[in-house]
C-alpha cells in the first residue's frame, strides 16, 4: 500500500475501541454517533460496506464490551473494507458494533453514504426489528408483507406455524 492510497488512520478519542482476535479495529460508537462514525470512515478510504447485520443478545447479556459500552439486546454489527491496495492480504478492515435498545430499536440508514446498505438494513429491520431511519424502502425483504413479528429474535415463538403436508392423515 502506498501512502496515497492507504487509508487515513482516524482519532476518534470519544469512541471505545478494543481489537478482534483476527487483529481487526472494532469500534463501539453510541448511536447517535453510529452514521458520523461510518461516514468519518468512508471518507478515510473504507470504500466497502462488507456486511451489515443484528445480533439479539436477549439470553447473553454479560457479553464482554469495551469500557463505558452499555450492553442493550440488540447489536448492529458493520464491517467496512479499505481494498486500495488492491491485494487481497492487504484488505482492511474495521467492525463497527453499535448497542441498540430493544425499546426504540432505531438507528440512521447508510443507505446515503453505500447503495448497498439498502437489502442489508431491510433483512435487519425484517429479521430483527430495527428501523433504520432515513431508508428509501424499509419493507420486508425476506418474510411476507403480512407476517407478524421478527423472527430472529429470541423471544419469537418456534413452531406457531404449523405445516401442513398434502395427503397427510389428520390427527390421531
Amino acid at each position: 500500500m502506498t501512502p496515497d492510497t492507504a487509508p487515513v488512520e482516524l482519532s476518534l478519542p470519544d469512541v471505545p475501541r478494543s481489537t478482534s482476535v483476527d487483529g481487526h479495529d472494532l469500534l463501539f460508537p453510541q448511536r447517535d454517533r453510529y452514521h458520523d462514525v461510518v461516514a468519518a470512515h468512508r471518507d478515510a478510504g473504507y470504500e466497502m460496506l462488507a456486511d451489515l447485520t443484528a445480533v439479539d443478545y436477549l439470553s447473553h447479556p454479560g457479553r464482554q464490551l469495551p469500557d463505558g459500552v452499555a450492553p442493550e439486546r440488540f447489536e448492529l454489527v458493520v464491517m467496512l473494507l479499505s481494498l486500495a491496495s488492491g491485494e487481497a492480504l492487504h484488505v482492511r478492515r474495521v467492525r463497527i458494533r453499535v448497542q441498540v435498545p430493544e425499546d426504540g430499536a432505531e438507528v440512521p440508514s447508510l443507505w446515503d453514504l453505500y447503495r448497498g446498505a439498502e437489502a442489508m438494513e431491510r433483512e435487519a429491520y425484517d429479521m430483527y426489528g430495527i428501523t433504520f431511519t432515513g431508508h428509501p424502502d424499509l419493507t420486508r425483504i425476506l418474510m411476507p408483507d403480512d407476517w407478524e413479528g421478527h423472527p430472529l429474535r429470541k423471544d419469537f415463538g418456534v413452531g406457531r406455524v404449523p405445516v401442513q403436508f398434502k395427503e397427510a392423515p389428520g390427527p390421531r
